[in-house]
């Protein structure tokens, strides 16, 4: 495995990769949710990048970007272990050399529901360092997480209307045996804190589990769980369509958290066949 930081460096080694090229953009602090993004990379490509930056565009002013972790030689392990070919760890000033952007991507519609409601400007940050990435990087494959289910959406979305030539693939969200949705933020949580945040897995699954009474009993299953914890606050509950866009009368879904557990705000989801 091979550790660059610049891009020229990047550039020089990303032309000894050989054949279907699979990219796992990440912000670092990784975990097993991310160590099942690169199994699934080897599993289907020749060679296997991945990304190491936490991107400021897609941090408001009030978010935790100082405070977000950053754990690079442990993320090498895991790289390591997972068989990445060569791991990017670019600077804020390599990927952005001119100071910043003056072109963004928008989201558009799609961007301004759910996380774009709570967070304003977030995915705009978030598509437009991807779009750098692919651009970059060039892979055939792109590896996304479904937790993010959002931020998958529109990956796809913007792939799509731009005609970029990737193949964007999902994988499912990686829990912890007890339900918690694994994330880089429960490092966050107190113990007490990560008792509470039980609650949202524990309510999506309700949720899930009253399907048969259609889509105001998943809201309402859901909400009533929710409900039981007074010690997080809720930011949404929502059931949508697979895409996002209106729920079907019967078909794929997709119920959808996000809450605060003292400073930390976690999200989830699941799917539900209605």
């Amino acid at each position: 495995m091979k550790l660059v930081r610049t891009r020229s460096e990047f550039f020089a080694a990303r032309a000894e990769q050989l054949g279907t090229v699979g990219l796992v953009p990440t912000m670092g602090a990784l975990h097993a949710g991310h160590s099942a993004l690169l199994d699934a990379a080897r599993a289907e490509c020749d060679s296997v990048i991945t990304t190491n930056f936490v991107n400021p565009l897609q941090f408001g002013p009030t978010e935790d970007l100082a405070r977000y972790p950053r754990t690079l030689d442990a993320d090498l392990e895991v790289c390591e272990k997972a068989g990445v070919d060569l791991v990017w760890a670019p600077s804020v000033d390599d990927v952005y050399p001119y100071g910043g952007t003056q072109v963004r991507v928008e989201p558009g519609p799609l961007g301004d529901i759910l996380e774009g409601m709570v967070r304003p400007g977030h995915f705009s940050g978030m598509l437009t360092v991807v779009a750098k990435f692919l651009n970059l990087v060039r892979p055939g494959r792109a590896y996304f997480g479904e937790k993010d289910y959002q931020q998958l959406a529109l990956i796809r979305q913007m792939t799509e209307d731009l005609e970029l030539g990737v193949a964007v693939v999902g994988v499912g969200t990686v829990r912890e045996a007890d339900g918690l949705a694994l994330s880089s933020r429960n490092v966050f949580l107190s113990a007490a804190e990560r008792t509470h945040a039980l609650i949202l897995s524990h309510a999506l699954a309700a949720g899930r589990a009253a399907a048969h009474e259609g889509a105001i009993g998943v809201i309402t299953a859901a909400t009533a769980v929710l409900a039981s914890e007074p010690d997080i606050a809720v930011d949404y509950l929502e059931l949508r369509g697979a895409d996002l866009r209106e729920i079907p009368v019967h078909g794929a879904c997709r119920l959808l958290v996000a809450a605060r557990v003292g400073t930390t705000r976690l999200i989830d989801n699941v799917g539900v066949e209605l």
